[in-house]
Protein backbone atom coordinates (compact mmCIF):
# COMPACT_ATOMS: atom_id res chain seq x y z
CA UNK A 1 0.00 0.00 0.00
CA UNK A 2 1.29 3.45 -0.89
CA UNK A 3 1.39 6.10 1.82
CA UNK A 4 1.55 9.88 1.39
CA UNK A 5 2.11 12.68 3.90
CA UNK A 6 0.82 16.18 3.16
CA UNK A 7 0.42 19.23 5.42
CA UNK A 8 -2.99 20.50 6.50
CA UNK A 9 -2.49 23.92 4.95
CA UNK A 10 -5.62 26.06 4.53
CA UNK A 11 -4.08 27.64 1.40
CA UNK A 12 -4.53 24.26 -0.34
CA UNK A 13 -8.32 24.64 -0.14
CA UNK A 14 -10.28 26.38 -2.93
CA UNK A 15 -12.03 28.62 -0.39
CA UNK A 16 -8.65 30.22 0.38
CA UNK A 17 -7.70 30.82 -3.27
CA UNK A 18 -6.20 34.14 -4.25
CA UNK A 19 -4.97 35.79 -7.44
CA UNK A 20 -1.40 34.71 -6.70
CA UNK A 21 -0.87 31.20 -5.33
CA UNK A 22 1.38 31.51 -2.26
CA UNK A 23 2.00 27.74 -2.14
CA UNK A 24 2.15 26.76 -5.81
CA UNK A 25 5.09 24.36 -5.39
CA UNK A 26 3.52 22.76 -2.33
CA UNK A 27 0.16 22.41 -4.09
CA UNK A 28 1.77 20.75 -7.13
CA UNK A 29 3.69 18.31 -4.93
CA UNK A 30 0.52 17.41 -2.98
CA UNK A 31 -1.53 16.77 -6.12
CA UNK A 32 1.24 14.70 -7.70
CA UNK A 33 1.70 12.54 -4.60
CA UNK A 34 -2.00 12.01 -3.83
CA UNK A 35 -2.68 10.98 -7.45
CA UNK A 36 -0.54 7.88 -6.83
CA UNK A 37 -2.66 6.57 -3.95
CA UNK A 38 -5.31 4.88 -6.06
CA UNK A 39 -9.11 5.03 -5.88
CA UNK A 40 -9.76 4.10 -2.21
CA UNK A 41 -7.73 5.95 0.39
CA UNK A 42 -7.62 5.74 4.16
CA UNK A 43 -7.28 9.22 5.70
CA UNK A 44 -5.25 9.80 8.86
CA UNK A 45 -5.75 13.35 10.13
CA UNK A 46 -5.99 14.75 13.63
CA UNK A 47 -8.01 17.90 12.93
CA UNK A 48 -11.10 18.97 11.00
CA UNK A 49 -8.88 21.18 8.82
CA UNK A 50 -6.64 18.22 8.01
CA UNK A 51 -9.70 16.17 7.07
CA UNK A 52 -10.94 18.97 4.78
CA UNK A 53 -7.56 19.22 3.05
CA UNK A 54 -7.48 15.43 2.61
CA UNK A 55 -11.00 15.32 1.13
CA UNK A 56 -10.16 18.15 -1.27
CA UNK A 57 -6.94 16.50 -2.47
CA UNK A 58 -8.65 13.12 -2.85
CA UNK A 59 -11.50 14.70 -4.83
CA UNK A 60 -9.04 16.42 -7.15
CA UNK A 61 -7.35 13.05 -7.72
CA UNK A 62 -10.64 11.27 -8.43
CA UNK A 63 -10.25 9.14 -5.30
CA UNK A 64 -12.51 8.62 -2.32
CA UNK A 65 -11.98 8.17 1.38
CA UNK A 66 -12.39 4.53 2.34
CA UNK A 67 -11.51 2.33 5.30
CA UNK A 68 -12.57 -0.79 3.39
CA UNK A 69 -9.77 -2.32 1.32
CA UNK A 70 -7.79 0.92 0.86
CA UNK A 71 -5.32 1.24 -2.01
CA UNK A 72 -3.37 3.90 -0.13
CA UNK A 73 -3.17 6.03 3.00
CA UNK A 74 -3.13 9.82 3.15
CA UNK A 75 -1.60 11.27 6.32
CA UNK A 76 -2.12 14.94 7.12
CA UNK A 77 0.47 16.46 9.46
CA UNK A 78 3.20 19.07 9.59
CA UNK A 79 6.19 20.20 11.60
CA UNK A 80 6.53 23.22 13.82
CA UNK A 81 4.97 26.62 13.17
CA UNK A 82 7.56 28.56 15.15
CA UNK A 83 10.66 28.53 12.96
CA UNK A 84 11.04 32.29 12.38
CA UNK A 85 10.03 35.57 14.00
CA UNK A 86 7.34 35.94 11.31
CA UNK A 87 5.96 32.42 11.85
CA UNK A 88 2.38 32.10 13.12
CA UNK A 89 3.70 31.09 16.54
CA UNK A 90 6.71 33.44 16.48
CA UNK A 91 10.25 32.10 16.93
CA UNK A 92 10.99 29.20 19.24
CA UNK A 93 14.62 28.11 19.09
CA UNK A 94 13.63 24.47 19.69
CA UNK A 95 11.60 24.32 16.46
CA UNK A 96 14.40 23.58 14.00
CA UNK A 97 15.83 20.69 16.06
CA UNK A 98 12.34 19.27 16.56
CA UNK A 99 11.70 19.38 12.81
CA UNK A 100 15.10 17.83 12.05
CA UNK A 101 14.33 14.89 14.35
CA UNK A 102 10.87 14.50 12.85
CA UNK A 103 12.27 14.67 9.30
CA UNK A 104 14.78 11.93 10.12
CA UNK A 105 12.02 9.71 11.56
CA UNK A 106 9.88 10.26 8.47
CA UNK A 107 12.55 9.75 5.83
CA UNK A 108 14.49 6.80 7.25
CA UNK A 109 11.68 5.77 8.35
CA UNK A 110 11.83 5.19 12.10
CA UNK A 111 8.40 4.01 13.28
CA UNK A 112 9.48 4.06 16.94
CA UNK A 113 10.58 7.68 16.55
CA UNK A 114 7.22 8.64 15.07
CA UNK A 115 5.28 6.76 17.72
CA UNK A 116 7.36 8.35 20.48
CA UNK A 117 7.08 12.00 19.47
CA UNK A 118 7.07 14.37 22.43
CA UNK A 119 3.46 15.52 22.06
CA UNK A 120 3.83 18.22 24.71
CA UNK A 121 6.77 19.79 22.85
CA UNK A 122 4.90 19.38 19.56
CA UNK A 123 1.95 21.28 21.02
CA UNK A 124 4.24 24.06 22.27
CA UNK A 125 5.75 24.33 18.77
CA UNK A 126 2.33 24.23 17.08
CA UNK A 127 3.24 21.05 15.20
CA UNK A 128 0.34 18.96 13.91
CA UNK A 129 1.60 15.46 14.70
CA UNK A 130 -1.57 13.76 15.94
CA UNK A 131 -1.58 11.32 13.00
CA UNK A 132 2.06 10.25 13.45
CA UNK A 133 1.39 7.25 15.73
CA UNK A 134 -1.02 5.84 13.10
CA UNK A 135 1.59 6.51 10.40
CA UNK A 136 4.17 4.69 12.52
CA UNK A 137 1.96 1.59 12.44
CA UNK A 138 1.95 1.63 8.63
CA UNK A 139 5.67 2.13 8.05
CA UNK A 140 8.37 -0.49 8.31
CA UNK A 141 12.15 0.04 8.31
CA UNK A 142 12.27 -1.41 4.76
CA UNK A 143 9.84 1.20 3.43
CA UNK A 144 11.40 3.68 0.99
CA UNK A 145 10.64 7.39 1.28
CA UNK A 146 10.51 9.86 -1.63
CA UNK A 147 10.53 13.49 -0.50
CA UNK A 148 8.63 15.71 -2.94
CA UNK A 149 8.58 18.84 -0.80
CA UNK A 150 10.58 19.92 2.26
CA UNK A 151 10.39 23.60 3.11
CA UNK A 152 9.24 26.03 5.78
CA UNK A 153 7.45 28.89 4.02
CA UNK A 154 6.12 31.44 6.46
CA UNK A 155 8.04 29.72 9.27
CA UNK A 156 5.97 26.50 9.18
CA UNK A 157 7.65 23.19 8.29
CA UNK A 158 5.80 21.30 5.55
CA UNK A 159 6.63 17.99 3.91
CA UNK A 160 5.15 16.01 1.08
CA UNK A 161 6.54 12.49 1.33
CA UNK A 162 5.59 9.28 -0.47
CA UNK A 163 6.39 5.81 0.87
CA UNK A 164 6.21 2.51 -0.95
Amino acid sequence: MRIVLVPGVPALLPSYASIEDPVADLRAACHHAVAELGPRVRVLASSPLGERVARHLLGAAGAEESEADPTGALVVANGSAKRTVKAPGHLDERAEAFDDDLRRALVQPLPAGLAGIDVDLAAELWADVGAMPALAELLTPGTTAEVDYDDAPYGVQYWVIRWS
